[in-house]
Formats: C-alpha cells, structure tokens, sequence
C-alpha cells in the first residue's frame, strides 16, 4: 500500500477561521475587506515567527505550515514558493459534522495551491451518532480518492473524538478521566473504522496521550495492514506549555510518531499581546519563534533518549 509520510514533521498550525474572528478580535457576522485584512496580517506575524525559527535553527526539511486559503492565501504562495512543507485544511471552519469548504469544487481549490498535505478536522467518536459517521465517512472516501489518485497533495488528518453524554456518564463526568481512560481506544477505534470505510490518511493528527502504552496503540492502528509508513503527529488542543512538552515527549519516543502540530499554545498569547498593544509586531515575531523552537527542541530531545 503505497500511502504514507514517516519523515519528522513539526507543523505551526494557524489555519484557525472562526476562532480568530470571534475568539482574537471578536467580530461577529460577515467580515469588512478591513477586517479580513487584519486577521490576514495577524496570520503574517505567526508566519515571520516560523521563518525566524527557521533561520535560528530548526531544520527548514522538518518544519511546514499549516494555513487556510481565507486568510492565509498570500502566505500559502510564500511558502509553496520558498520551499517550505505546507498545509491547507479543506473542510468548513466550527462544524460538528465534516463538510466541504468549497463543496464539490473541493479538487479545483487544492490544485490552484497544492499543499504537501490537504487536511480535514473531523469530529468522530464510534460510540456518537452513526448516520453523521457514515455521512463523514462517504465524504473523506471522496477526498481520499482524490488525493491518492492526484497524487500532488498527501492527507493529513486531525482526528477529534468528543466525548458522547453516556462515556462522560461512566466517568461520573470527569473529562480528565475520559482522555485517559476511554479516549485512546476510542481514537485506536475511530482510525480502523475509518480505514476500514476507504479513509487513507498518510498522516493522523492526533490529540495529546498521557501514555506510551496509548501512543503504540495508535500507531498499530494506522500501521495495521501494511500501512506502515503512516505517520502520526500530537496536536496541542490549546493547552499549557508544559501540557503539551508532557504529551510531545511522551509520543517522541514512540516510533511512528514523527512530529507535532501546535498552534494555539504557540501564538496566542503573542497575538493578544499585539491586539492589545502590550507588545510590538517585532516582539511578538520573536516570541512565536522562540515557543516554537522550544517544541521542535523538546520532541527532539525526546527522541534521542
């Protein structure tokens, strides 16, 4: 089966939409030219802090963006033209159930850039609601197809498994719980039932796991039947910086696990400084590249023990 990306991988994702509109500035509705402009520059910063990473040290065949069309067009053509590893997400921004940005036109939108890796943020939990599982599967089959038959963009998939009312019950609702205890075979689940319904990912973005024991099962479901050169990268889910050095060192010295995709914990604090004025553009640039360079350091230093 010739599906699959192993190379180390340590992705700055700022593909977010919905979340810099409402969250970063907190605009409500349909957006001005102006105020497109600004989550675009906004976006720019986070881009000069990667390519000051870059330029500090962190190897430039390792490191790759993750940006939206929307906003992020611009920077997408930078980096596509400088060399760097990019990323596009191609599903709706804040929908619980998977769908197309661009609908059927999905293909037209990802040949005008061709990302390394198009990817989907997918909701799916083989305990919730099985209709909307299928109606997703049917729908990432189609981009699968798409991509392994195209052949120009890989597949890069963030897998979120929400809790459903009846496993947070058996966990007396303690979501700490959950992620320990129930979420890892759930994840274990939600990869083989959707390989299973024709979804190749060369790539599985994965949310943090607090237990070696839980990152070798996952990375047996995405190597299972000769898949084995599939990669899996933790996702940083906003948390602290410890939290997620906890989760990137735990899944570094798991072999399948080639890298990271943290975003939020990365430039955050740094954009909100500069919406505030707290901070210069210059200032926040350095920060960003500093937080990310003490990521790629922590996975690295982790794989080598």
């Amino acid at each position: 089966m010739n599906i699959g990306y192993d190379k180390p991988l340590y992705i700055q994702p700022f593909d977010h939409r919905g979340s810099f509109q409402t969250k970063l500035f907190g605009w409500k509705g349909k957006l001005t030219q102006e105020q497109t402009a600004q989550i675009a520059a906004s976006k720019q910063v986070i881009y000069d802090g990667f390519k000051a990473a870059v330029a500090a040290g962190v190897p430039k065949e390792k490191a790759g963006i993750l940006v939206d069309e929307q906003f992020g067009a611009a920077i997408l053509r930078d980096a596509a033209a400088n060399g760097y590893t990019t990323a596009c997400p191609a599903e709706k921004s804040g929908q619980d159930e998977f769908d197309f940005e661009y609908g059927e036109d999905f293909g037209k939108h990802i040949q005008a850039f061709h990302p390394t890796f198009c990817k989907v943020l997918v909701r799916y939990n083989p305990e919730g609601d099985e209709a909307q599982n299928r109606r997703q599967s049917a729908r990432l089959r189609q981009l699968s197809k798409y991509l392994h038959a195209n052949g120009r963009s890989l597949f890069m998939f963030e897998l979120l498994v929400p809790a459903e009312k009846a496993q947070l019950d058996r966990v007396k609702g303690d979501k700490k719980a959950y992620d320990v205890e129930l979420r890892p075979g759930l994840m274990a689940r939600a990869i083989e039932e959707l390989q299973d319904a024709g979804v190749e990912a060369d790539v599985w973005k994965i949310e943090g796991l607090d237990r070696r024991e839980d990152c070798e099962k996952i990375v047996a479901s995405a190597h299972r039947d000769n898949r084995d050169k599939v990669g899996c990268i933790i996702l940083g889910r906003g948390e602290d910086d410890k939290k997620v050095s906890e989760w990137l060192t735990t899944a570094a010295a798991v072999p399948g696990f080639i890298g990271f995709a943290v975003g939020r914990t990365v430039f955050w604090e740094p954009l909100v400084g500069l919406r505030d004025k707290k901070t210069t553009r210059e200032e926040a640039v350095g920060e960003i590249a500093r937080r990310y360079r003490e990521f790629v350091e922590v996975f690295e230093k982790a794989r080598q023990t």
